[in-house]
């Protein structure tokens, strides 16, 4: 199964505008994918959206989203249902930073329906971190019965190493995820204990022509150990 787990829809403020549920979908499928996922920064408001639109062309999605800790630290979280990700929001709307979003400097966060449609305006500034370190982030997204996966690990901003500098050996987390099939080999030389871990090779597509194409698969043998939680 072709995959890109890491796609930002319109909410985020850094995404472009016409990152719309339906555009995004037919972009996937012309690109021959057939799961995805939607993470957008600190924010679950288009959830639904995404999935009806998914079901309506026939692709696979994981629920999901992008939290910046108060370390500055991405993590990706993914939840099976949209009830597993309501109970999320109750935690992640208390946890978010309450500044109003500048559009002028940050760009617009578009709350959407599954036709593209403009439903509202997320007001609160998703580009801050939340009020909460990355320990009680990945409790959270546990308590919700989600999965934890660190983003965009080598070479970008805000990934735990650029932040940190190392990976902590003992973070409870389910997968690594890298933008490019060589960084796996690089990780693990320098982190041998990451050999038994899921990497995912995803886009962070902010705009349509970023999504992937088919080039990295999954199968759903692995699929179901992730979300088993197992080796």
């Amino acid at each position: 199964m072709f995959y890109d787990l890491h796609i930002h829809s319109a909410l985020s403020p850094c995404a472009d505008d016409d990152m719309r549920p339906t555009n995004i979908v037919r972009m996937a499928l012309l690109n021959g994918l057939q799961l995805i996922a939607i993470t957008d920064h600190n924010s679950v408001d288009n959830q639904a959206a995404i999935a009806r639109a998914a079901k309506h062309y026939g692709i696979e999605t994981w629920f999901g989203v992008e939290l910046q800790t108060r370390e500055e630290v991405h993590i990706l979280g993914y939840f099976k249902t949209l009830g597993d990700v309501n109970d999320f929001d109750i935690w992640l709307t208390s946890k978010r930073d309450k500044t109003p979003n500048r559009t002028d400097l940050f760009g617009n966060q578009y709350m959407l329906d599954d036709q593209d449609e403009i439903l509202g305006i997320q007001q609160d500034s998703l580009i801050r971190s939340l009020d909460a370190n990355l320990d009680e982030s990945i409790r959270a997204i546990r308590q919700s019965k989600g999965k934890i996966v660190l983003a965009h690990v080598i070479g970008r901003q805000n990934g735990i190493i650029h932040q940190l500098a190392f990976i902590p050996k003992k973070l409870d987390y389910d997968g690594i995820e890298i933008t490019d099939p060589q960084q796996r080999e690089m990780l693990i030389q320098r982190f041998p204990w990451l050999k038994d871990k899921p990497f995912f090779v995803n886009s962070d597509a902010h705009t349509l022509i970023s999504i992937n194409d088919a080039q990295c698969e999954i199968s759903a043998e692995e699929i179901e150990r992730f979300w088993r939680n197992e080796a």
